[in-house]
């Protein structure tokens, strides 16, 4: 798991409910009135600590827990650090057949449209590489 921060919440990685991101930067994340340094996954069950570094780490693995909570995620944004990258097809392929669309950006772009949407309330998740 990544490395973090200590915060009172967080220490097992994971931290329940949806929550914005603060800021962004500098190896790690605000959100709730705490940090974590390293890779986020913010899903609707709650905010989890994501042990994937680069784009070409993001796999049927990583997203598993993506794959688990599909019936209440209509988009995953996946930030993919300070440069857009591919997704490779077969997993954009196997997120629609689990009814989940997917939008890959920079990070930064990804973690503003997450804290939009989230206050419109959607049905939305979030990948987030972690940039320094």
């Amino acid at each position: 798991m990544a490395e973090q921060e200590t915060s009172k919440g967080f220490e097992s990685g994971f931290v329940p409910g949806r929550h914005i991101i603060d800021t962004y930067g500098n190896g790690g994340f605000r959100f709730a009135g705490m940090s974590h340094r390293g890779s986020l996954l913010l899903l609707p069950s709650g905010v989890r600590a994501w042990d994937v570094a680069t784009p070409k780490a993001i796999d049927r693995t990583a997203l598993r827990p993506v794959q688990a909570e599909a019936a209440g995620i209509e988009l995953l944004l996946v930030g993919t650090g300070l440069d857009i990258a591919a997704i490779d097809p077969s997993l954009r392929s196997w997120l629609k057949d689990a009814g989940v669309g997917l939008d890959v950006m920079q990070t930064g772009a990804a973690a503003r449209t997450y804290n939009i949407l989230v206050a419109e309330n959607r049905k939305v998740a979030a990948a987030l590489i972690v940039v320094d």
